[in-house]
């Protein structure tokens, strides 16, 4: 009964936590999160399962079958928690995250064994849900109660990881796209007041912060409150954030194309900061399934917002996403997305076929598309998109690009780091520059990654 009591009271060996993350860059930024409200209550880190204390599972709902993969997931680690249990140890199994939120009797039926589970929003109560197992070891708490309190004003102070830091600023998505489960898994768009993002912004530049990715389901929709009460946009954030010294790099994601408005486009201008890349979601290049989606933009917005940003910034490059074989998407519509694809030339994207998605209204629409037709048009549509970046990619050789390294390589003696443009970037650099910006003349590219040199300053 070893946890249970340490959740109690201090003693000399310390809980160890796992905490495995799925899905995108939010779930990222909450596994963080959660880290540090274990570590604020005196617990580590374990390199893997079946030396944690504590594991927790951070879910994304997004893919199709999300909730299955995460039962098979338990079901593995159930056989861990059942061979420390013989040796003694007791383990506390969470599950956090957006399948807890469209999936919390399934959990409570199915997994029986798991201690808590609690959606995106309330995970900072992790510290008073122990607090109850630790008094009543057999039960599962499950917490997936929309409320109107902010999970930011709960959490512990954020600090950097590395060189580069996420920060959610939005949360939250009021499109309903017919095809997406987000606005009933993270609700209803909320902002966080300027002044504090700014607050943890600073923060996390004095602890080593050189790039800051602004996070939001729809990020460009943020409508914060600044210190007057006065409601503001993101370019506003963004040149206040572009004013703290030490932060040399700024992005933005997830955008939608409808809330592109003139003065974030102006930023891409005036901000040298703000790097040279933009995630800008597409779905479908046909009109009439933009339509069905319930997507605000249509092609010819979406091409002109695309126009006025080169125009601001002609070195701006784009990616985007990609769904083939929504619900009625006949050959036309599918070839309205290529060509797309060739209009605006993507230097990266992310495509994936329709899942149907419980829940939402696409489920149910008449026409689903038969699976073989999906995989021959993604097929279709990668081997273009992979083709633009390659290219992109090949474009860069010979230049001499500023890049972040963030970690170590594959290689013994390599660092992997991110170019302006999000690219992967390896190359052979000591150990302990990284979280250092330095040159490097691209010297070799893949469709997925390039090579590099750090050049001196002298060269």
């Amino acid at each position: 009964m070893r946890l249970f009591n340490i959740i109690l009271k201090d003693i000399r060996d310390k809980v160890k936590y796992y905490i495995k993350t799925f899905g995108c860059q939010m779930n990222v930024y909450d596994s963080q999160r959660i880290a540090h409200i274990l570590q604020n209550m005196g617990h580590t880190a374990a390199d893997a399962p079946a030396d944690a204390d504590i594991i927790i599972f951070n879910t994304c709902h997004i893919r199709e079958k999300a909730a299955e993969k995460l039962f098979s997931d338990l079901g593995r680690i159930n056989l861990i928690k059942e061979e420390r249990q013989a040796a003694g140890k007791e383990t506390i199994i969470g599950v956090v995250g957006c399948v807890v939120q469209a999936e919390d009797e399934q959990i409570a039926k199915r997994a029986p064994f798991v201690n808590f589970a609690t959606g995106p929003l309330t995970y900072y109560r992790i510290p008073e849900i122990l607090g109850k197992i630790a008094q009543q070891k057999n039960i599962c708490l499950i917490d997936t109660e929309f409320t109107s309190e902010s999970k930011f004003d709960h959490l512990p102070q954020n600090r950097a990881e590395g060189g580069c830091s996420y920060l959610a600023i939005q949360e939250g998505c009021n499109n309903f796209c017919t095809y997406c489960i987000v606005p009933y898994t993270r609700g209803v768009e909320t902002s966080r007041p300027v002044e504090e993002v700014l607050k943890e912004a600073r923060r996390l530049v004095e602890t080593g912060t050189l790039e800051i990715n602004l996070l939001g389901q729809n990020v460009n929709a943020y409508h914060g409150e600044d210190a007057a009460g006065r409601e503001r946009d993101l370019a506003h954030l963004l040149r206040r954030l572009a004013e703290i010294d030490g932060l040399q790099r700024l992005r933005y994601t997830t955008s939608y194309p409808a809330d592109v408005n003139d003065d974030l486009i102006a930023c891409h201008r005036d901000l040298k900061k703000l790097m040279p890349y933009l995630h800008l979601p597409l779905q479908s290049g046909s009109d009439r399934i933009l339509k069905a989606m319930n997507r605000r933009h249509n092609r010819g917005q979406y091409l002109e917002i695309i126009a006025k940003l080169r125009d601001a910034n002609p070195e701006l490059g784009f990616s985007s996403d990609f769904i083939v074989g929504f619900p009625g998407e006949t050959d036309q519509d599918f070839e309205a997305t290529l060509d797309m694809v060739e209009q605006v030339g993507y230097i990266q994207a992310f495509s994936f076929k329709y899942s149907r998605r419980a829940g939402t209204p696409a489920a149910v629409y008449p026409d689903q598309i038969d699976e073989k037709v999906k995989s021959e048009r993604l097929n279709i549509l990668q081997e273009k998109l992979f083709s633009q970046q390659l290219n992109f990619n090949k474009g860069c050789i010979g230049r001499i690009m500023p890049v972040l390294f963030e970690s170590k390589g594959r290689k013994k003696g390599q660092l992997f780091g991110r170019t302006p443009y999000m690219q992967n970037l390896h190359a052979r650099v000591p150990a302990e520059l990284i979280n250092r910006i330095l040159p490097v003349r691209v010297t070799d590219a893949t469709a997925n990654s390039l090579g590099g040199t750090v050049i001196q300053q002298s060269d």
